[in-house]
This record gives structure tokens, C-alpha cells and sequence, in this order.
């Protein structure tokens, strides 16, 4: 198991972790570099930010961001990257709607963003840590980058799936089917 966490909204997180998102939507960030983003990691644990705007730029009925914690950082998802491939057409970001929760002109915003229209998209597993891993916050977790390097797991991390098998393999047949038609 690889110790890189994947950098995303702490909504976001938890509605991963909730079984209400099973994708991830990612156009790049500031440092992602000349090659721009990719989905470089097979597996990630996902890395919580708290960015306060997200609330208003989620679906979600009286969201709250989760709490953040003082000096440190509470990981408790893990994700498998199952498949990925990168929508160019409107429409099939569209049809993404009902696996995430962002807002639809924030996904059109990511879409937009520079002179080539579309957006990366990863359909995950997410796994439920147990115990959570809770890490010191370091300077080099900072700044618009999407992947950090992370410490070594502690010993006797359990995995548990938010999904049953068959509801995971469900989704990923609809999702496969919009993004590979």
C-alpha cells in the first residue's frame, strides 16, 4: 500500500465515505506541472482540505464542513482507482451527476478551465480506515497540488468497503457506461 494522499474537499471526503460519491472529478492544480494532472496513483488515501467555499459548491442539503483538527490531520478513507479516462464532451461530464456531489457549474467550471474543454475522471473503491490515521500537519501538505507524500501507515490499519461488492460493481457498470459508451 502506497502512502500518497490524494488532496480533495473534506465534503467531498465524507461523501466518499459515505457511499454518496464513488468518483473523483479533477481538472489539475496550480503545481500540477507543464504535463498537468493525472491519476498517477492506483491507490491514495484521500487527504482532506478545508477549503471554506466548498459548502456552497456541493449538492448537499445543510452541508457542514467536517471539523478540522489543530496540527494535525485525520485521514480515514482510502481509495482504489478502478478505472479512469478523461470526459471531453459536456455531456458526459453531465451524465456523471448522480456518483458525485459537486454542483453542476463547478463541474462545468473544472470543464471550462483552460483552452482544452474536459475533465479527469476516476471511478474508486473507497475503504473506511479503522482506527483513522491522524498525522501531523507538515508545511509540505500546503499549496494547489492534487498528490502528497505521505509517512508510513501504522501497523493494524484495517480496511473496511463502503459498498458491497455487488453495489460497488453496480456503479461502476453505469459509470463505465457513460465514460466508455
Amino acid at each position: 500500500m502506497g502512502s500518497v494522499g490524494f488532496k480533495e474537499w473534506a465534503l467531498v471526503c465524507e461523501a466518499l465515505g459515505r457511499a454518496e460519491q464513488c468518483i473523483l472529478l479533477r481538472k489539475g492544480g496550480i503545481a500540477e506541472g507543464r504535463t498537468g494532472f493525472a491519476f498517477e496513483h492506483r491507490e491514495c488515501f484521500l487527504f482532506p482540505t478545508w477549503f471554506h467555499e466548498q459548502v456552497d459548491r456541493v449538492r448537499v442539503a445543510e452541508a457542514v464542513v467536517p471539523e478540522q483538527r489543530a496540527g494535525e490531520i485525520e485521514l480515514r478513507f482510502f481509495a482504489r482507482l478502478e478505472f479512469s479516462s478523461v470526459a471531453t464532451s459536456w455531456e458526459t461530464a453531465a451524465a456523471l451527476a448522480p456518483f458525485h456531489i459537486l454542483r453542476e457549474e463547478v463541474v462545468r467550471e473544472r470543464f471550462d478551465y483552460d483552452a482544452a474543454p474536459g475533465i479527469h475522471v476516476a471511478f474508486v473503491r473507497v475503504f473506511r480506515l479503522e482506527p483513522a490515521w491522524v498525522i501531523e500537519e507538515r508545511p509540505a501538505y500546503g499549496g494547489c497540488r492534487s498528490w502528497v507524500k505521505l509517512p508510513d501507515l501504522p501497523a493494524g490499519t484495517a480496511l473496511q468497503p463502503v459498498l458491497s461488492d455487488a453495489e460497488h460493481a453496480r456503479r461502476a457498470g453505469e459509470v463505465r457506461g457513460i465514460c466508455e459508451p
